[in-house]
């Protein structure tokens, strides 16, 4: 149940977003951009990542965004990457602290303009679930990914039943500022 009132807010979030087509995440990011006014730059890692290394981060910058992504990895995962580091934007998530060693090998004009730092780490907390639902909402509306069915949905329930999966998302939202 609780899946589903996550599910639900998150299309509300993404209800106003239209998706390019045919669909591509650099054609997403452009159309953002134009959307907020102001400017979204799609950049690769520097370095192929590792376990327990980010696969994408949302940097918001003073006079501008920038989504990283691995891009040493299948194109199907990278679109999913840098659409999870949507999901972060739209939804106005913020860092929990500001750890600028998360981001000292990313050459930016000036890396003290950064606002917020989003590192794709680990997937418990409520951001990170919201971020992963809107990506797959946004990949399965762009025909990327199956939409879940009765069966796939009645399986979820019964791993969150037996404790195989947390299924703690209430009390979770999006904020749009």
């Amino acid at each position: 149940m609780r899946w589903r009132r996550l599910r639900r807010r998150c299309q509300r979030v993404i209800g106003g977003i239209t998706l390019p087509d045919p669909f591509s995440a650099q054609e997403l990011c452009a159309h953002l951009a134009h959307k907020r006014g102001r400017p979204l730059h799609l950049l690769p890692l520097p370095t192929p990542t590792v376990p327990g290394t980010p696969s994408g981060m949302w940097l918001a910058a003073e006079h501008g965004d920038y989504i990283f992504h691995d891009a040493q990895t299948s194109p199907l995962h990278q679109e999913h990457i840098i659409v999870h580091e949507i999901g972060h934007m739209v939804c106005d998530h913020r860092s929990a602290g500001d750890d600028r060693r998360l981001y000292r090998h990313i050459d930016l004009a000036d890396p003290h303009s950064i606002r917020q730092a989003l590192p794709r780490l680990r997937y418990s907390d409520d951001q990170e679930r919201e971020a992963e639902m809107i990506a797959s909402l946004i990949l399965e509306a762009a025909g990327r990914v199956p939409a879940p069915t009765l069966l796939s949905g009645m399986l979820g329930g019964l791993e969150s039943a037996m404790g195989l999966q947390d299924s703690r998302t209430a009390g979770t939202s999006c904020s749009r500022g």
